[in-house]
Formats: structure tokens, C-alpha cells, sequence
């Protein structure tokens, strides 16, 4: 038996212990690693860092979709970057009015791997028919496409090694870019207690793009250092004011039974602690 030091932080971080090692491998792009542990179960890393758990992904999961998607209430056009896992693409086919769903992924072994070691996170949904899956960088592919989307979820790594372009201006941009009227992007953004840098940058990007812009935040244990970030961008300033009934409607009309999300949470969420409102200049009643 051994462990498994996480390596993102320097001076701090988490240990897990490695009951059985699945699978490892050098990828093209990264080195994935895919072990079980006694408390959450199957567990990925990627060059040295945490990606997922079987234990609580969950959380993470409902949280970048569920809140973009049940804002809208329209939308059947959905583009996920990153997500090789497959957990992101599970809970938006729960959703019966997305009509497309492409997911592009610049690691088709992290896919392959995860379909093997974590089916649990896709749970067969790479056989849905809405799916159009696509094996690129997701930088080239949004300052490429032609197509519009009513949701962009951006799953991406941490802004080191393959991830990191998925931080750039030149991403936020292309992303607006491929959005409809109306339409929304949300993006793993860190944890702000360790990261707080990432989401002061992020904040400037999106002050220049977005109607509407701001963080929600969930508390995922995997992910040291707090609760994490999600950066919020939005055509439309309407969609995150919406009342709680209409949430409510929304959620309860879609028949998805959730783990973590609810429509209080959903409201509550983007509600930010006063160090990260400091950080990005925003009064605490935006």
C-alpha cells in the first residue's frame, strides 16, 4: 500500500492513500494516474494533481451544469470543453430539452480511461445521440466554430500544462463569440482562498465581454483549499436574478433528482464572501 501526494501547492496539499492502483499512464499530453482509496473511492489525477473522485464529483458536476442550464430554461445547445471523465456530459443529457450536446476533450485517452476505471462518471453517456464528441484542443475549437451554443461549460484543469489556454482572454473571448443571444458560459475557476489570483484575472476578462458577469461558489472536499469558483458570464443579466419560484418550476418540470444542487442553492451560491467581492471590485449587492 502506498499514498499519493498531491502536488499543486507548494508547502501544503493532501494525501491519499493509494489501496490499489488502477492504471497509469503517459498520455500525448499528461500523465494520468487512476487509483482506488478507502474514503472516496476511484480517483484521477492528472500530472500530480486531483482531478476526481468517485465520492464527491457529484457536487462539481450538478453545479456547472444544473445552474447555467436551469438559468436559461431554453437552452438545447450545450458546449462542454474538457470533461474527458464524462461526469459533466451525464448530468446534461439529464436535461430532455438540450437537443445538441458537443463535447470537446484534447486528451481521447483520459476518455478511454475513464470509460474503463470510472464508469460511474459517465454512466453511458457517451452512447447518448445528442453527443458529438470531439477529440481537439478546446482553444482551436471555439476560435474555429462556426456553431453557436445557448450554455458553454468550461471543464478544464488547473492553468498549468494543457489547461492553461483555457484561462486566456483569447478563450473567454472565442467563447462569447460562439455564444447565442442570450446565452451563458460558466468555467471551473479554482479555489479563491488558494487561487485568488485566478479569479482576479478572470474577473477582468469577463468585465469586458459579459452583460453580466460574476463567481458562484460550492464547496467540493477534493479540492483543497476551500470552497471552489465557478466564473459566471452572461448575455443576459436577467438570468441571474431569477426569482426562486421560477427556479423551483423549472427544476421540478425537469424531473432530475440531484445530490447536492437545489434551487436555494442555486441562489445561494452566488453569494461571495467579502475577500473575493474585495478582490474583484464588486459591491456585495451586485
Amino acid at each position: 500500500m502506498s499514498d499519493y501526494q498531491e502536488t499543486l501547492y507548494t508547502g501544503y496539499g493532501q494525501r491519499f492513500r493509494m489501496d490499489k492502483l488502477l492504471h497509469e499512464v503517459r498520455t500525448e499530453h499528461q500523465h494520468l494516474v487512476i487509483f482506488e482509496n478507502p474514503r472516496m473511492g476511484r480517483v484521477m489525477a492528472l500530472d500530480g494533481v486531483i482531478q476526481t473522485t468517485e465520492a464527491d464529483e457529484f457536487i462539481y458536476h450538478e453545479m456547472l451544469t444544473h445552474v447555467p442550464i436551469l438559468a436559461h430554461g431554453l437552452a438545447k445547445r450545450v458546449l462542454i470543453i474538457g470533461g474527458g471523465d464524462g461526469g459533466m456530459l451525464r448530468e446534461v443529457c439529464k436535461h430532455d430539452g438540450v437537443e445538441h450536446i458537443t463535447m470537446v476533450e484534447i486528451d481521447g485517452t483520459v476518455v478511454e480511461m475513464c470509460k474503463e476505471f470510472l464508469p460511474n462518471h459517465s454512466k453511458g453517456s457517451f452512447d447518448d445521440q445528442r453527443l458529438n464528441l470531439v477529440i481537439d484542443d478546446g482553444m482551436r475549437f471555439v476560435a474555429t466554430c462556426a456553431d453557436k451554443f445557448d450554455v458553454i461549460i468550461s471543464d478544464s484543469t488547473d492553468p498549468i500544462g494543457p489547461g492553461e489556454v483555457l484561462f486566456s482572454e483569447n478563450f473567454y473571448q472565442a467563447c462569447r463569440r460562439c455564444l447565442n443571444d442570450g446565452g451563458i458560459l460558466v468555467t471551473q475557476n479554482g479555489t479563491p482562498f488558494m487561487q485568488l489570483s485566478e479569479v482576479q484575472t478572470t474577473a477582468g476578462r469577463m468585465h469586458g465581454l459579459f452583460a453580466d458577469w460574476h463567481f458562484y461558489m460550492a464547496a467540493v472536499p477534493t479540492y483543497i483549499g476551500g470552497s471552489m469558483t465557478f466564473a459566471w458570464g452572461s448575455t443576459n443579466s436577467d438570468y441571474r436574478k431569477l426569482p426562486l419560484d421560477t427556479l423551483r418550476q423549472r427544476f421540478a418540470g425537469s424531473g432530475i433528482v440531484t445530490r447536492y444542487y437545489n434551487p436555494e442553492i442555486h441562489i445561494g451560491a452566488f453569494a461571495l464572501p467579502q475577500y473575493v467581492l474585495q478582490a474583484i471590485n464588486k459591491p456585495s449587492n451586485d
